[in-house]
């Protein structure tokens, strides 16, 4: 494995936080946001979603995320994306972390630091915030951008360029290979995998023994 990176980009959900309560209030305000599409309980909507994601995985090998399930089920991500701004409030749900914060501290005094999420902007800013770790990132890549959900490689392409950086020169940080990793490897960038906040923070010694750009 190479060492040697000038850039780290980040998922956000479940990479530099890890919250059940979030992630279940995430999936209350999808099911009746679907429960109101399809005309259907919020209970029948949680297994229409359910059904379909477990499609998605079977048909293309990767995880069926909630944003491939929504486009599966023909709605709409600005709306999704709209009711999780207005309806989630991560601030009552997440603590920050000061092993984190310092992390990160770290890594950006030696690297670009970068998220790319497919979370809106005004939550991913609200998370942020919450954790205390908004202002170590030089921008923030979100569905936004281009409501194409990952995983994409022409998205990503766009991001590589805009960084103005090689995949080669990059290392992706996220917590579900399939959809923040594999690509982004396909492409030459070094990745990490993480599951649980002590992965996360192995980064930095990781980081520690490699070339610095």
């Amino acid at each position: 494995m190479p060492d040697a990176f000038r850039s780290v980009l980040f998922d956000l959900d479940g990479t530099l936080y890890f919250s059940d309560a979030l992630g279940l209030e995430i999936s209350r305000v999808a099911n009746r946001y679907f429960a109101r599409l399809k005309g259907v309980s919020e209970e029948q909507a949680q297994e229409l979603i359910l059904a379909v994601r477990q499609r998605i995985t079977a048909e293309t090998g990767i995880e069926g995320t909630l944003s491939l399930a929504c486009v599966a089920l023909g709605g709409d991500l600005r709306e999704l994306h709209r009711c999780f701004s207005e309806q989630l409030c991560p601030e009552h749900l997440l603590t920050r972390d000061e092993r984190v914060v310092s992390l990160l501290e770290a890594l950006g005094s030696r690297y670009s630091l970068y998220i790319y999420t497919n979370n809106n902007r005004s939550l991913s800013n609200r998370i942020m915030a919450a954790l205390g770790i908004g202002g170590f990132f030089i921008r923030v890549f979100t569905i936004e951008d281009s409501w194409t959900p990952k995983p994409d490689r022409r998205v990503l392409e766009q991001i590589m360029g805009e960084i103005g950086q090689s995949a080669g020169d990059c290392l992706f940080v996220g917590d579900r290979y399939d959809i923040d990793l594999k690509i982004p490897e396909e492409m030459g960038a070094q990745v990490w995998l993480v599951s649980r906040v002590e992965e996360l923070l192995a980064l930095g010694t990781f980081t520690e023994r490699g070339q610095r750009p």
